[in-house]
């Protein structure tokens, strides 16, 4: 989500006071890239509210053997982020970085989704517990001056690894997504607070945790901020 419509522009979310997130709430997940597209027809129709995601729809970002893992580009095996991917299949049989990113799109759609609809359910097992306290926090404002945020993700054109880390068990990856957006926000009176119909180019980073030594094998979102 971009400026006109999204979470806070820098989530890295360690002691961050309330207020300063809800004031930074519409710019979280990524910037304008200098152009909007105008609006174009989608299998939606105008002003139609998608349905919040359901929990049981919550991606679980995770390596299944049988699987083919789909062909994408991935980060050189000799250079320190292949390596830490590579140190990841160590401890984990499981993981596959192909298979890691088709979870981790999954999950931003979801997320991104679930926070314009206010589903607190749907966020909880996404995230870490400072990040979910952050989105709580905005929703939570936005409820409270009776707005509606409608953001729809028309297409996610790379999804590719930043960054990788391994401190003992628990492994971090990043994530830039690039995407075309549409952010609106309109007040209790149906009047447009922010945001545009303008299908706008987002790019967004954001970092996935998990302890490889657990069996839950869901990655969470601990952080994001827009490139």
């Amino acid at each position: 989500m971009g400026a006109s419509g999204g979470f806070p522009i820098d989530l890295v979310l360690f002691g961050m006071i309330a207020a300063f997130l809800v004031l930074r709430l519409r710019s979280i997940l990524g910037r304008r890239q200098g152009f909007e597209r105008p609006a174009e027809r989608v299998a939606d129709r105008p002003g139609e509210v998608r349905p919040a995601p359901r929990l049981a729809d919550a991606p679980v970002i995770e390596a299944v053997a049988e699987r083919p893992v789909p062909s994408r580009p991935l980060p050189d095996p000799a250079g320190p982020v292949g390596q830490a991917l590579t140190r990841m299949q160590g401890a984990d049989r499981n993981f596959q970085a192909g298979r890691f990113l088709d979870g981790a799109e999954a999950a931003f759609r979801i997320i991104v989704a679930a926070f314009a609809a206010g589903d607190r359910a749907a966020l909880r097992p996404l995230l870490s517990d400072d990040t979910f306290h952050a989105f709580e926090t905005a929703i939570g404002a936005r409820e409270t001056a009776g707005e509606t945020q409608r953001t729809d993700i028309r297409d996610i054109h790379a999804a590719t690894i930043e960054a990788a880390d391994l401190r003992g068990t628990v492994a971090s990856i990043t994530v830039r997504f690039v995407s075309d957006q549409v952010n609106l926000t309109t007040g209790s009176d149906g009047a447009v607070v922010t945001g545009t119909d303008a299908v706008t180019e987002i790019t967004d980073i954001w970092t996935f945790e998990r302890n490889l030594a657990v069996s839950d094998p869901t990655w969470r979102l601990v952080a994001a901020r827009s490139a």
